[in-house]
């Protein structure tokens, strides 16, 4: 939601009998937001966004700015603050912040100085994939699933340690600040939460379960750092942030018109929706269209290994003294980050919300395939050497169906995960319940109903994601504004969109899908290439010698 036309408009009557209020911090891929909800009722009340810059040094990298995320976080608080004002919305009434973020995004700083020490390297970089060749080829049998046991992940470009791991190898300030004892790692959440609560004046350096299941130096059975992961990227525990429930209070907001207030929530995005979508019975599912596409199954208090290519992942702890509860998680990589490109890169449309009537112009992609394997193949394959292609082209190929070949390979994707979530699962999923920025596109859903042949169910309330980690920050001991109990949890309205295609005509797309995807596979490769004068360079601009430091577990 980008505009605050869905934003309640309150009178000064009803502010001054307004309940508790929780506020949520959604730091995304492509944007930070600030959203504040009705304790009692789930309602947004107001918000506001700010979008965030990516660049790309070299071919397969992704970085931000830490500072940028910070201000433009700083800045969602103050404007929505402002519009709260605005609505005779007293900002007192906020008792709890909770932190949503996109995992996985790797960041460095000094803890002296509170300085980045380099930028944030997002989940989607791609340098690290010849460390990774390395470790997998290191291991018995080359197992790409070799730290699975403990950790429910297989070795991955995806993950926080082998980006730390680069830092630690290519940074040379990252280097002497460890060495000196300055460093201070993080996920977003960890950053943002230092800043807020003072930074190097007594800012608290923590994680939740959910983030820290996602850097592969977790144990996902002990629900802590696992000292022979971490000797294994020759990772100091030092470094990291210490291990917190994902509802408790954590530190309070030192700064500005909200401070004082506890920050007591901290979820990953995707286990934020999996809350926000009331996903709390074993067996329940949502998928989230963001940048990536994420579809989560509650598997309740027991982890699920997948034997399908799907993740393992911690999917809350709402409480110091509750039990975890996991789920089985299927990743894409690129979802509506393949829309982007066709804007940013390609230039066929203006902005992103042309793509349904662009798409819509034509009923099919006439043979048209999109395998946008930009950053390689997530789930349920983890082949990071995949590159995108687009396949099936004819003369009567227009950019209509290249839009709409691109919405349906999000939906094919998609498809892939369920497959091997009923698999993994061993019951069928009858619908899927969605949620993220591209749910606005009603083309798109109805694709992925025709594609997945089960009904799709999307809230008219899109902002899940921060709803979950408000309820999170808002239930957490000490705040106790939000109830979690079943009878108390408010029934959000939802559109649904029935298959309108015959199973054939779905399964045969499928297949062709498919065969697509085989031929995207194996495309790139690490191995030494010459720059055209004799010297010899690696494809993903990674240093070749081999840190000494890694160890066996």
């Amino acid at each position: 939601m980008t505009a605050d036309a869905n934003v309640r408009m309150t009178s000064t009557s009803e502010g001054t009998k307004m309940g508790p209020l929780v506020a949520a911090i959604d730091q995304g891929t492509s944007s930070s937001r600030f959203l504040v909800f009705n304790a009692k009722t789930a309602e947004l009340l107001s918000h506001h966004h700010v979008e965030i810059r990516q660049s790309f040094p070299k071919e397969g990298w992704v970085e931000q700015d830490p500072i940028e995320i910070l201000q433009s976080v700083y800045e969602c608080i103050a404007r929505t603050c402002e519009k709260l004002a605005k609505l005779h919305i007293d900002v007192s009434n906020i008792k709890a912040v909770g932190v949503t973020n996109q995992r996985e995004t790797t960041l460095v700083w000094d803890k002296v100085t509170g300085e980045p020490l380099y930028n944030a390297i997002v989940w989607l970089d791609l340098r690290t994939q010849s460390t990774v060749e390395r470790l997998i080829n290191k291991t018995p049998g080359k197992n790409k699933n070799h730290l699975k046991d403990k950790t429910g992940l297989p070795i991955s470009t995806y993950f926080s340690a082998v980006k730390l791991r680069w830092l630690m190898d290519n940074v040379e300030e990252v280097a002497e600040a460890v060495l000196t004892h300055r460093a201070m790692f993080g996920t977003v959440d960890s950053w943002l939460i230092w800043c807020l609560t003072g930074g190097q004046r007594g800012g608290v350096h923590v994680t939740d379960v959910t983030n820290a299941s996602r850097t592969m130096l977790f144990n996902i059975h002990t629900l802590d750092w696992d000292p022979e992961l971490c000797r294994y990227f020759d990772v100091p525990m030092e470094i990291l942030p210490k291990v917190k429930s994902s509802s408790e209070i954590y530190g309070f907001m030192s700064s500005g018109s909200l401070a004082g207030v506890p920050i007591s929530g901290c979820l990953g995005d995707q286990s934020a929706a999996l809350v926000g979508q009331m996903c709390f019975q074993d067996g329940q599912a949502k998928n989230t269209y963001g940048t990536g596409c994420f579809l989560l199954r509650n598997t309740g208090v027991k982890p699920v290994m997948s034997d399908h290519g799907l993740l393992t992942t911690v999917a809350y702890k709402l409480g110091k003294d509750m039990p975890a509860c996991y789920a089985l998680e299927g990743s894409v990589a690129i979802a509506g980050a393949v829309v982007r490109w066709l804007k940013d890169n390609m230039r066929i449309i203006h902005s992103s919300s042309e793509i349904e009537k662009l798409a819509g112009e034509v009923d099919s992609s006439y043979g048209c395939y999109f395998v946008p394997a930009f950053s390689g193949l997530y789930a349920p394959y983890w082949e990071p050497s995949a590159r995108g292609i687009i396949c099936g082209l004819t003369q009567f190929t227009n950019r209509s169906h290249l839009a709409f070949a691109a919405l349906e390979a999000v939906c094919f994707q998609t498809r892939e995960i369920l497959d091997a979530m009923n698999h993994d699962y061993g019951v069928p999923l009858t619908q899927l319940q969605v949620d993220g920025g591209m749910t606005s596109n009603n083309l798109l859903m109805q694709l992925q109903a025709d594609i997945l042949c089960i009904p799709v169910v999307k809230p008219s309330m899109s902002e899940t994601t921060a709803l979950g980690v408000a309820m999170a920050a808002g239930a957490a001991e000490g705040v106790s504004v939000w109830s979690l109990a079943p009878a108390d949890l408010a029934t959000v309205p939802t559109e649904r969109y029935q298959p309108q295609i015959n199973t054939e005509e779905s399964e045969f797309r499928y297949a062709r899908w498919k065969k697509a995807v085989q031929r995207a596979m194996n495309w790139e490769t690490t191995e030494p290439i010459s720059n055209g004068n004799g010297a010899i360079s690696n494809r993903d601009g990674h240093i070749d010698s081999e840190p000494a430091s890694h160890q066996e577990p």
